[in-house]
This record gives C-alpha cells, structure tokens and sequence, in this order.
C-alpha cells in the first residue's frame, strides 16, 4: 500500500499481482480525483486572474472618463482646431454655418425684391407695360449697355452721332430683354424706336465679318420698309465691319447661294422663301429672327412664307422677336406658337392711337367729299410735308392725279413703280 492508504490496514501486506486489476481501478479513479482538482485549481487562478484584469480595465476606464471630463471644459486649441470636439460643439458650428447661409439668402433675396420695386416704379414713370418671367430690368440711360453689357464705344458713339442721346421706352426694355437671350413681341406706337431696339442687340453680340452664314435676319412685309431698315442698320453700324445686306432681284439670280454669308440680312418674305427653295440659302446658323410690322407679316397671305422661313432658321439657340405698331389677339397667339418663354412688352395702351399724336376725325359721304375734305384741309391747316395712306395702288394714282390738278407738288409710291422710280421719290 502507499502512504496514502488509511491505518486500518497497516501490518498488511497487499498482493499487487493478484489483485492487478482492482488495483488498476483504483489508481485510475486516483488519477481522475487528482486531475479534476487541478483542473478546479486551475479554473479558480483564471477567474481571480479574469477579476483583476477587468478591476484593471474598469479603472483605465473611469480615468479617460475623467479625462474627458476635463477635456470638454476649456479645450486646447492647437493651429485653429480642437483637440477635444465634443458633438455639442459640431452642432454649434453647423448651426452657425446653417445661419450664415440663410442670412446671406435671405439678403439677396431682400435686394431682388428691392430691384423689382424700382424697376416697377421705372417702367410705370415710362409708361412700359411687361408679362413674363423674370423679366431684365430696363435700361436708364445708353452708359448701360457698356457696364451691363460690356457695348463697345464705337456704337455708343454712333448713337451720339446722330443725335440719340436717351432710350425710348422701348428701347429701354426691348434692349436688355433681347441681350438676355429671351425671346419678345413688342408693340409700340410708330416713330418710337423699333428699329434700334432689335438692331442693337445684333451689333452687340454677333461678330462682325463672319464667314459662318447668315447672323441675323429681318423680315419686312414690303420692299420699302426694307429699305428704310437697311438704311438705319447702316447708319447705326458705321466704322465697324458688319456686313449688312438687302435681299434683292439681283442676289436672288446668282447660281447658288448656298455659301453666301453675311452678318445682317434685310428681306420681304416672299423673296427670301425663294432664295431659300430655289438657291439653297442656309439659314441654319442663324441666331435672331426679327418680324418688323408682324401684324402685316401675319396676314393670311403671307403665313405660309413665314413659316417657310422660321423652319429654315432651325439654331437651337435662336432668339426671336415681333414688333409692330399694333398687337391683334390673333397675333399674339400665333407669336406663342413659335416662341418659348417669350416677354410681351407693351408701351402705353394696347391697340390703341399714340397720345402724342394729334387726331381728327372727318366724316364724308362719298370720294368725292373726301376730296373736298382734303383741298379744305390743304387751305386750312395741313403745310407741307404730309404723308396720306390710301387704300390700294388704284386709289393712290386717282388721288395723285386729283392733286397735280390742284397745282400740288405731290408724288405717288405704289408696287407698279420700278427700283429707280420708287428710289427717285426719295431724293
């Protein structure tokens, strides 16, 4: 037996041979006991170890809680940021940035609406009456158009030149609206200003002696309005290269106009559509269409050559514009068709007579007593030079003659004249 072994059985000797294989059970279930103790001692060690270290653990972390603590009271800064930016601090600034953008908002959107007032105030001081989108303010004087604008001198000069020293009301808001790139339809009453207020625009913005086509294009519904209107451009185009030119019989010959190229081209209607299916005239690059006098542009007679045109000049970017003395409803409709996102500026009262005109109203029974009518006029009150409209060419040649009866210096313009003789009523 070993040591281990209880007294009662001392003085005995124990044969391990023969009893090998209890023996054997014993010492096992010996060996178990022992292994399991130690297992048990060992398990005990780790926990108390385990104990410690998470006693450890737990005081390293009430020391960075102090830390912090300290940490979020008066932080050190260190080259313009916080060491220590608790989220207090990050909503803080957000909501300072947050502030910052809304006043600045809230400042241009104040200064927006202060800039509407005075321009509402401005275009009723001259009798200007708009509908549309955001809508450019009006010009108050020509020294504008070069610090809005950036104009060259050159046609300001021009303008000084010939004796245009303030913008019509027209002109003030047409001008700004057609620089913008927005498309318009004026009326305004006739003598004030139209031509310069689409012409303007195109000596601005297009480039001068440009091999890319046609720039701009004018429509006008006769061949002497036409002429008036080139006659101005030119005037208003001096010293500069723009190359202005008139649609006529002559140009319409050539063989092919397919690479003809200038920087403004005036025209009636009918001629251009033939320069367009007969020559091949591309108007393809073309970046304003203008229709002088739309409300004769769009009568009946003439709706299918327009529309020929405004297929033809097919830019994307094209801006497009209709002035004209007076603006029917049927007009206005049919310039919504072709137009997006248009202005309509109306100075004074639509369709109605201009104020600064004087007007008469005579009634008569018949011709002749409008012929009476008139030699009595002549007598009374009517000097030299007068312009009278009649109703047809027939009517003007009775009327002509009627006057050289009279001893009348007078002179008759109607289709039948040839170039030189219409020309020669000018001089």
């Amino acid at each position: 037996m070993e040591k281990g072994t209880s007294f009662l059985f001392a003085g005995v000797h124990f044969n391990k041979k023969k009893f090998s294989t209890d023996f054997s059970r014993f010492q096992k279930k010996k060996e178990n006991d022992e292994l399991v103790e130690n297992l048990s001692l060992n398990e005990n060690r780790e926990s108390d170890e385990s104990e410690e270290e998470e006693k450890d653990e737990e005081k390293v972390r009430v020391k960075k809680r102090k830390r912090k603590a300290v940490g979020s009271g008066p932080s050190e800064s260190v080259e313009g940021f916080s060491v220590f930016k608790s989220s207090k601090s990050v909503e803080a600034t957000v909501k300072e940035e947050n502030e910052k953008t809304e006043k600045k908002l809230s400042q241009e959107k104040k200064k927006f609406y202060q800039q509407q007032e005075r321009d509402a105030l401005f275009r009723k001081e001259h009798n200007i009456h708009v509908a549309g989108n955001t809508v450019p303010s009006p010009l108050t004087d020509f020294e504008e158009l070069s610090s809005r604008y950036g104009c060259k001198a050159k046609l300001l000069r021009n303008l000084a030149d010939l004796g245009i020293k303030q913008p019509t009301p027209i002109q003030r808001q047409a001008i700004p609206i057609l620089l913008s790139g927005r498309e318009c339809f004026a009326c305004a009453p006739t003598g004030s200003g139209k031509t310069l207020a689409f012409v303007c625009p195109m000596l601005m913005k297009l480039k001068p002696a440009s091999k890319d086509g046609v720039g701009a294009v004018i429509l006008c519904p006769t061949r002497e309005l036409a002429s008036q209107t080139i006659r101005e451009c030119k005037k208003f185009a001096e010293g500069s290269k723009f190359c202005i030119k008139l649609m006529t019989k002559q140009l319409i010959r050539k063989a092919d106009l397919s690479k003809f190229s200038c920087d403004i081209l005036v025209s009636t209607p009918l001629r251009l559509k033939l320069a367009i299916r007969k020559k091949k005239l591309n108007l393809s690059r073309v970046q304003y269409l203008v229709l002088d006098e739309s409300d004769k542009l769009f009568e009946l007679g003439l709706l299918k050559q327009i529309d020929c045109i405004v297929k033809a000049c097919s830019n994307p970017s094209i801006v497009r514009s209709l002035f004209s003395a007076t603006l029917p409803d049927f007009v206005e409709e049919l310039a919504r068709t072709i137009m997006h996102d248009a202005v309509r500026v109306i100075i004074g009262r639509k369709n109605t007579a201009s104020e600064n005109v004087k007007q008469k109203l005579v009634f008569a029974g018949s011709e002749e007593g409008k012929l009476l009518a008139l030699r009595q006029s002549f007598a009374e009150s009517l000097n030299p030079p007068v312009l009278i409209f009649v109703q047809s060419k027939e009517r003007a040649k009775e009327l002509y003659a009627e006057l050289l009866v009279d001893d009348i210096r007078v002179d008759v313009i109607h289709s039948d004249l040839t170039q030189e003789q219409a020309s020669s009523c000018y001089l």
